[in-house]
């Protein structure tokens, strides 16, 4: 087993500033056989969970952490200084649970209270979420590094007694050999002040990149991100080779006369054992009459609106009392397995938003994806088909032999989706929209990497363009596919080290946003299960994707802002001032032939799933004359 393990290290969620991937990481970890490996990322934890399993996959300990910006003095909620006041660094580890709902909250704290050009901290935060967190004292420009820089022992004497009642028996003088000038000064004065103050120390590298030679795309990132060229790159931003993740072996020879600082790096992964409960579901609070469960408002709003129901549906399809049976028996099972499975309140929560729309007169979607399968999500007003006569399968919604969330996809008026999701927030409290990350694509990074490297747009556009337009390419594939592409590479060397470099950056993370429909809502504060972000449009956002909320149990939901309902609404509303008749659109006849003509022709721009020019095609094929062919 090695006997150093890395704990400051940059993954591709460090926006812009690492090409390391998580899987990257641990991988490295493994191969090198450190039995556990820390995630620091700038300001935020959004590859936590990614990198939790994957780690957790691979037998290695999993350490979550993250480098945050702290004030050197004042306060977060001051406005002053062109960047946002004097900053420097401090890299937080997750010790237990505790630590990580702190960290959690620091950094929503950071983005949501602190944020001025950048999130930030202030002391005041670091005290009072100090609990379950590990800290070290980060790099050249940490809370003690950038004082000593800057000759102001005192002042990093000072730090250091502050950090280590803020953090006591765990804070650590973080120690650096990565080729920056001044090095030596700096670890010569933090060495005295570990003797003096009593303070362990623990050597770091600030990993951004795998290898050596991975150096040059990272700088090929770093001008990405401040979008300057390689000619005028500032290499004191990172002014050798060595920001890599070096062996133990390296790290151990690096360190040889501060042996202790190598050890302790066992000593603090030793210490961090935060595990995620991937088993619990944080349901929002539904609201019931005292004296009955979830399960029984269920029960009994789905039997009332079922019954509501069958007088109004055609008569064929309830002319016999074995019929009206088939509907009844189906609603029992549904509710079994609903109910069995804990989702009841989910149910509740979803037809009490889109009764409010409804009940707004905000136009709502009929309902689409395996929850048409439902006849309870029909019989709560949640969907507008009866799955039926169809043969719709609820299986294929929820199968109590597969557990996962149920999945409603819900379409609101443009206009109107805002209004329901203040209504959610309002009623239930903890509501948040969700991150979403935006990767480099195959295009996208040679039209990047080109302009780094100098090369003229119209160049940059015709090797781009060589790219095939196939979905989800990737480089190597498109030098698989497109012989001109290959054979460029090939006879020009400035275009193949484009290519080199745009494959090594190709796929990591580019920017967050925020993700175009799911929402979540909790029981708790959001802020103690996942860390929130500030979006573009000050959204307030999860710092975890899609797919990380459902694992950690978060519920999601569906918004989505559909302009083809705006249109139907605007259009129905026109048709009645101009003299015609109000319609119902639920109660369109679904065998008109004059709509299935039309169809036939493939006239069916501005319909919904139907109008690309793929769906147009095959409408013409197929040539649909009954709804079941649809």
């Amino acid at each position: 087993m090695s006997s150093f393990v890395h704990l400051h290290v940059h993954s591709e969620y460090s926006l812009l500033e690492s090409t390391l991937g998580v899987k990257k990481i641990v991988a490295l970890a493994a191969s090198m056989g450190m039995p556990a490996v820390a995630i620091t990322d700038r300001n935020n934890l959004f590859g936590a969970v990614e990198f939790f399993s994957e780690a957790k996959a691979k037998g290695i300990v999993p350490i979550l952490g993250c480098e945050v910006n702290v004030l050197m003095d004042g306060a977060m909620s001051e406005r002053s200084g062109k960047r946002g006041g004097d900053l420097a660094h401090l890299v937080l580890l997750v010790e237990n649970a505790q630590g990580y709902r702190n960290l959690c909250q620091l950094l929503s704290d950071a983005y949501l209270k602190g944020f001025y050009y950048k999130p930030r901290l202030d002391w005041q935060a670091l005290e009072t979420y100090a609990e379950g967190l590990i800290a070290l004292s980060g790099c050249f420009h940490g809370l003690v590094g950038k004082p000593i820089l800057q000759g102001q022992e005192a002042r990093a004497k000072a730090a250091v007694e502050r950090l280590s009642a803020i953090y006591p028996g765990r804070f650590y003088l973080e120690l650096q050999r990565n080729g920056r000038p001044g090095q030596e000064k700096v670890i010569r004065e933090l060495v005295k002040l570990s003797r003096q103050c009593g303070v362990p120390m623990v050597a770091t590298n600030d990993c951004h990149y795998a290898t050596r030679e991975g150096s040059s795309a990272q700088e090929v990132l770093m001008c990405i991100e401040s979008g300057k060229t390689l000619d005028d790159f500032d290499h004191d931003q990172m002014p050798s080779e060595d920001f890599y993740f070096r062996s133990p072996e390296e790290m151990a020879r690096e360190f040889e006369d501060i042996p202790e600082a190598i050890t302790n790096t066992l000593a603090i992964a030793e210490r961090c054992r935060f595990e995620f409960d991937f088993k619990t579901y944080h349901f929002p609070k539904f609201d019931v009459p005292e004296g009955k469960s979830l399960e029984v408002v269920l029960r009994e709003e789905a039997a009332r609106g079922l019954e509501a129901l069958l007088p109004r549906l055609p008569a064929a399809r309830v002319d016999t009392p074995e019929k009206v049976a088939q509907y009844r028996e189906r609603l029992a099972i549904e509710l079994e397995v609903i109910c069995s499975m804990g989702f009841a309140g989910y149910f509740l929560i979803v037809s009490d938003f889109i009764r409010y729309a409804k009940s707004r007169g905000i136009p709502v979607g009929p309902g689409r994806g395996s929850a048409a399968g439902s006849l309870v999500a029909y019989a709560l007003d949640i969907t507008a088909l009866d799955p039926l006569p169809y043969q719709l399968l609820f299986e294929r919604f929820l199968n109590p032999e597969r557990i996962s969330m149920p999945d409603v996809d819900i379409d609101f008026c443009i206009r109107g989706r805002a209004e329901v999701i203040a209504y959610v927030a309002e009623k239930y409290g903890s509501v948040s929209q969700i991150i979403t990350f935006g990767k480099m694509k195959a295009k996208a990074v040679v039209r990047d990497v080109a302009r780094v490297l100098n090369f003229s747009y119209l160049d940059a556009d015709k090797i781009a363009k060589l790219i095939p337009n196939t979905l989800n390419i990737t480089l190597d594939e498109a030098l698989k596919q497109e012989p001109k592409l290959k054979a460029l590479v090939k006879s020009d060397p400035k275009v193949e080290r484009l290519l080199d470099l745009a494959i090594e950056l190709e796929g990591i993370s580019r920017h967050a946003s925020t993700h175009a429909a799911g929402v979540v809502i909790s029981d708790k504060n959001l802020s103690e299960l996942a860390p929130l972000y500030k979006g573009s449009n000050d959204d307030l956002v999860t710092q975890y994707d899609m797919k990380a909320v459902e694992k950690i149990g978060l519920i999601k939901f569906d918004f989505l802002g559909l302009k083809t309902l705006t249109l139907l609404s605007d259009t129905l509303k026109l048709i009645v001032k101009e003299g015609g008749a109000a319609i119902d659109l639920d109660q369109i006849p679904l065998d008109d032939a004059a709509v299935y003509h039309i169809l036939c022709q493939g006239d069916a721009l501005g319909i919904f799933q139907l109008e690309s020019s793929g769906m147009r095609e095959l409408i013409v094929k197929l040539a649909p004359s009954v709804f079941e062919d649809l």
